[in-house]
């Protein structure tokens, strides 16, 4: 059973579905776009003894508060508080593509609540050789057209394709599920936080580099390289960007024998602490 919860701190509130019990999995959506994506890879893990959160984005459901001038230490901070309103514990913090942001953002400012990083279908942050190059400005303009409610569907169709999607996958399930007022609060943060606020992830915790094959936007194999041996590498078969509509059972498996390889790591704790650590730092906005 899925469960709501909605947690307000100061102007901000922030809703939340979890299901499932055991040690926690957070799940955070990539550029513009909400929880929902994850349904079938919540249920899973839930059936696999994992207790899931996925806190919906700011401007998603009944997730709100300023919109204007965030950055990713402000999405960082609505997950710490859905946390702290929990009592989990550290926890698992899988971020996909652009939540792989907040997600080391979290783990740099509240390492008390991320116990490891799966980062899935993830950029590094890092703008590889090139970036100002044409060939990745026409990469850009299909990451943001493919939401872009305003163009027809037959382009926003060939965006999804060209960005999103692996070679044979249908795209059609992301034509619908984009917010484009999170979409561009999550961009300025995105653009306006300093990449090594957030690169290393906390530097300490361990990190799966979680690729798909058919990934168009990422370059891959950046984060072990720069990171060393807390950097896992697992290839997602049949995948692009996308990820969780296209294969939703192998992005489960590999999260969950991450988060049991994780959890197996220290001693036994409750999964449920009865104590919360706050940042002595307050919410930015």
């Amino acid at each position: 059973m899925v469960r709501r919860k909605v947690v307000t701190e100061g102007d901000v509130q922030i809703e939340t579905f979890s299901q499932g019990e055991g040690p926690a999995v957070v799940i955070l959506p990539s550029l513009g776009r909400g929880a929902r994506d994850y349904d079938e890879v919540a249920a899973r893990l839930a059936a696999a003894g994992f207790c899931v959160l996925r806190p919906q984005p700011r401007g998603i459901g009944r997730s709100t508060g300023p919109m204007r001038g965030l950055d990713l230490h402000d999405f960082a901070a609505d997950v710490a508080a859905v946390l702290d309103a929990e009592r989990t514990g550290p926890a698992v913090i899988v971020g996909h593509a652009w939540g792989s942001q907040p997600a080391r953002t979290l783990a740099a400012d509240r390492p008390d609540l991320v116990s490891g990083l799966v980062m899935a279908a993830a950029s590094a942050g890092k703008p590889p050789p090139g970036s100002t190059e044409r060939p990745y400005r026409r990469m850009r303009e299909a990451i943001d057209g493919a939401g872009d409610l305003a163009l027809p569907e037959e382009r926003r169709l060939r965006y999804l394709e060209q960005a999103f999607f692996a070679p044979g996958n249908d795209p059609r399930p992301w034509l619908t599920g984009w917010y484009p007022e999170t979409h561009r609060a999550q961009g300025h943060a995105r653009d306006t936080t300093p990449v090594d606020d957030y690169f290393s992830g906390g530097g300490t915790v361990p990190l799966l580099d979680l690729q798909a094959e058919h990934d168009a936007v990422v370059v891959p194999g950046v984060f072990r390289p720069l990171l060393g041996e807390r950097v896992t590498v697992r290839v997602i078969r049949g995948a692009g960007h996308a990820l969780a509509p296209e294969q939703p059972a192998a992005l489960s498996e590999a999260v969950a024998t991450f988060a049991r390889a994780v959890d197996s790591r220290g001693p036994r704790k409750e999964h449920r602490a009865r104590d919360k650590t706050r940042s002595s730092e307050p919410r930015r906005r």
